[in-house]
């Protein structure tokens, strides 16, 4: 079983900066994919930004070249920095990872989520 816990949201400024992180109960580099989705008011959830266990990434376009996810050793979590933010990105901010098991046993876990709100 795999545990994880967002924090960062909050109200932010169009222009501004946040920084979500999403700690992990397990090794974090033991995971193979670690995603960040938001789902706005009224639309449906969407991925934001995934990271392998290859160190690859990509980005929803929307956000491409504003926010980037990586990992942080030292806290075990997976962090999304996210700059020059505006109203369009408000949202429940997920946290999720896929951990293969082994013997063809591969499972996806999710945080709770954690408020963003983009103020113009």
């Amino acid at each position: 079983q795999v545990r994880l816990v967002e924090s960062g949201g909050g109200l932010v400024q169009a222009g501004g900066s946040l920084r979500l992180s999403c700690a992990a109960s397990g090794n974090i580099f033991t995971f193979e994919r670690l995603d960040w989705y938001r789902q706005a008011p009224g639309k449906e959830r969407e991925l934001v930004a995934l990271l392998t266990s290859a160190d690859a990434t990509s980005y929803a376009g929307s956000v491409e070249g504003r926010f980037t996810i990586s990992r942080d050793s030292a806290k075990n979590s997976v962090d999304l920095q996210m700059n020059d933010l505006v109203p369009e990105d408000t949202g429940v901010y997920t946290c999720r990872v896929v951990k293969d098991w082994g013997r063809g046993v591969r499972k996806d876990y999710w945080g709770q989520g954690t408020q963003v709100t983009v103020s113009s």
